[in-house]
Formats: structure tokens, C-alpha cells, sequence
């Protein structure tokens, strides 16, 4: 079984921040080695639930060169905003960094139409020889990459090579795939979804939850590409609970991943604003995770 370019199942890295309020590039090192070796054979840096909207240009580079010098797995640099020429400029310098590509996010708030979404991820695709994961997120950004969109990106730019689908939507990213085949690596996005998307020829995921769950992360999407579903539905329904949990009206993510972190022993601080601080109800809830799945896996 070939191992995808960017590993089957990646966590999309919380940013750990010092009391300070400040990026804690010591525990992001520490974390980016935890969660390898809990399972990720990639990661991404500077995402959504990296607060990547909360973080600088000078944050984003210093981290992205830290995570990649603290694990020898490929490392996706969230490097893309709404202002495309912002996205241009910064993800041309990411190749310096040592990942060993981007993320690609459809722009958000401005709510433009598929040629403009054609447009912007097509300019960052050409600002860097770094292989792109196009990131389609309509919950956050307003707008869904159309599928014709996709197919669009990935035969005009050799560079766009893999998807990140958290928009729910099944029957586009199967008509994706399908008519891309081998030229389109699948990822789901969305960790309650990803049975169904594995189903449809996805490779894996990029997972917020695999930051506590990745040995049950990396149990799904292997036993799925040997045909064990059972084993794979087994492993789903033991993560369940996690993936109701890691993002709620109350407790957007990433909010309760750095409080199941806290819990693990990891000093990932607080979100920055406009994310609230964590209180006594989302800590105790978070405890409670940790201890059932201690309990699941026996």
C-alpha cells in the first residue's frame, strides 16, 4: 500500500501560544514530534485550527520552519488569506521554509464566484513550485469550490495535486474524483465525515481531532484501504464522541483541542481573540474525553 504524498491521515496543528500571548515555538516543536508519533504522517501549520487568521506573516514563517525542522513527515503551510496578492506574496516565500507544500483556502467574506475562486487559487498555485492542497470549507468561507472549479485547477496547474473537502457535499467531490482519477489526492476535512469519504476514494484526512484520537485516525483510513470495515467502523464509532466534541456552537474549534491538549500535558495556552478563553465547563468536558477514551482503548 503507497503511502499518498502528503501521508494518509495529517492534524491540522493547533498554534501553542505563551502566556505572553505569543507563538510557543518549543511546544510546537514538541507537539508537531507528539502527534507524528501518535500516528500523523503529515501535518498542517497556520490553518483554521491554527488560527491562522490570528497570526502574522513573520508568526506564520517562523512556524512553518519550525514545525518542518522538528519532524522528518511533510509539513502544509496555511499561507493563503482572502487578499490574493497578500496569499502570492507570503506563499512565495513558504519554499524556504522546508514544507513540502500549501494550503490553499477558498478566500473568505468577500463571497466571490467561482471565476474569481478560479482566479486566486490559480495565482498561488503560480507564485510557488510547492504541490498545492486546495481547501474548500464553505462553513468558514462562504463559498464551496464547485467541482468544476477543482477540475478546472488541477488540469491547468501541475502543481494543484490534492483536495481538503469540509464541505459535506458527497456528490461533488465524487464527480471530482472521478473524472480526475489519480491527478486529484482526496483528503476529507471533516472528521465525522471521513468514512463516507474514504468510500468515494479519498486517501485520508486532515484531522483536528487525530491531536488526542490518531491512533484511531491512522486504524480508519488503513483498515479502510485493505477492505476491513468493520475494523474501520469499529475505530469510527470509538472516536465518535471526539468528533462531536471538537467544535460546537458553544466551543468553536480549535478551542476545545488546546483544552484536550491542556489536559495531555501540553501548555498550548489560550486562543487569541476573537476565540474566548476556556472555562471550567469546556475544561471538565474536555477531561472527560480523555478519560472514556483511555477507557475505550482499555
Amino acid at each position: 500500500m503507497s503511502t499518498p504524498r502528503f501521508g494518509r491521515v495529517l492534524t491540522a496543528m493547533v498554534t501553542p501560544f505563551a502566556s505572553s500571548g505569543a507563538v510557543d515555538f518549543d511546544v510546537a516543536s514538541k507537539l508537531a514530534k507528539y502527534l507524528v508519533a501518535e500516528g500523523s504522517d503529515g501535518l498542517v501549520v497556520a490553518g483554521s485550527t491554527g488560527e491562522g487568521s490570528s497570526l502574522s506573516d513573520e508568526e506564520k514563517l517562523d512556524l512553518f520552519a519550525c514545525v518542518a525542522e522538528a519532524v522528518t513527515v511533510p509539513v502544509l503551510a496555511g499561507s493563503t488569506f482572502a487578499n490574493t496578492q497578500q496569499s502570492v506574496v507570503l506563499t512565495a516565500q513558504v519554499k524556504a521554509t522546508g514544507v513540502a507544500g500549501v494550503l490553499a483556502t477558498t478566500p473568505a467574506y468577500a463571497r466571490p464566484n467561482q471565476a474569481g475562486i478560479s482566479a486566486h487559487l490559480g495565482a498561488i498555485a503560480e507564485s510557488t513550485k510547492l504541490e498545492i492542497m486546495l481547501y474548500d470549507i464553505p462553513s468558514r468561507t462562504g463559498r464551496k469550490i464547485a467541482a468544476a472549479t477543482t477540475i478546472g485547477l488541477v488540469k491547468g496547474h501541475k502543481n494543484v495535486t490534492a483536495l481538503k473537502d469540509a464541505s459535506g457535499d458527497l456528490v461533488s467531490a465524487a464527480h471530482a474524483k472521478a473524472v480526475l482519477g489519480d491527478a486529484l489526492t482526496l483528503y476529507s476535512g471533516d472528521d465525522s465525515m471521513l468514512l463516507p469519504f474514504l468510500a468515494i476514494g479519498a486517501v485520508g484526512i486532515v484531522s483536528v481531532a487525530a491531536h488526542w484520537v490518531g491512533p484511531e485516525m491512522a486504524g480508519i483510513v488503513h483498515a479502510a484501504a485493505l477492505g476491513e470495515w468493520e475494523e474501520a467502523q469499529m475505530l469510527n464509532e470509538r472516536a465518535a464522541q471526539s468528533f462531536a466534541f471538537e467544535s460546537t456552537e458553544a466551543y468553536p474549534n480549535p478551542m476545545p483541542s488546546k483544552a484536550v491538549l491542556r489536559v495531555l500535558g501540553f501548555n498550548v495556552g489560550e486562543c487569541r481573540l476573537p476565540h474566548a478563553p476556556s472555562d471550567p465547563e469546556l475544561n471538565a468536558a474536555a477531561a472527560e474525553i480523555v478519560a472514556s477514551l483511555k477507557t475505550a482503548r482499555g
